[in-house]
């Protein structure tokens, strides 16, 4: 068996910047190969990327996935919904999290694991206000400038 390291192919940084990030999952993808092929090539767009809970699976929806230029495009739908694969007690939690008013599930990291197979990173999290994110912002450049004056003494 072959071992790689961790090699990330999407990462969703606007995630991190509209939402508190509660609890994070590792799941599963169920891909069809051209998918695969270009996930391998990182042609993969989270952006617009969340999760829902549909008869007791969980599944992304706008994953964007660039065609496969080798393969037939007509055939490949490009932000098909895609199951994870959860065990039942983890989609029960993030069910249960996705019922309280504020909560959604996004998908924040896709990657590849050591021994090569594609993960997604998943996390319940909450939504900021706008004035959440100017706070945020605000402190990382107090921080910011706070290094700098100590680097300078």
């Amino acid at each position: 068996m072959l071992y790689y390291a961790m090699k990330i192919i999407a990462n969703n940084k606007k995630a991190y910047h509209d939402y508190y990030i509660e609890d994070t999952f590792e799941a599963g993808i169920e891909l069809e190969g051209w998918e695969v092929k270009t996930a391998r090539a990182a042609e993969v767009s989270l952006l617009e990327s969340f999760v829902i809970i549909k008869d007791g699976s969980a599944y992304i929806k706008n994953a964007h996935f660039a065609p496969y230029k080798d393969g037939r495009v007509e055939e490949q739908n490009l932000r098909r919904d895609r199951r994870l694969l959860l065990h039942a007690a983890q989609i029960e939690k993030l069910s249960r999290g996705i019922k309280i008013k504020g909560y959604t599930v996004v998908t924040t990291k896709l990657y590849f694991n050591k021994s090569g197979l594609l993960k997604a990173e998943i996390a319940l999290a909450k939504g900021k206000h706008n004035y959440d994110k100017k706070e945020v912002l605000k402190q990382k450049d107090i921080a910011r400038d706070t290094e700098r004056q100590l680097k300078k003494t």
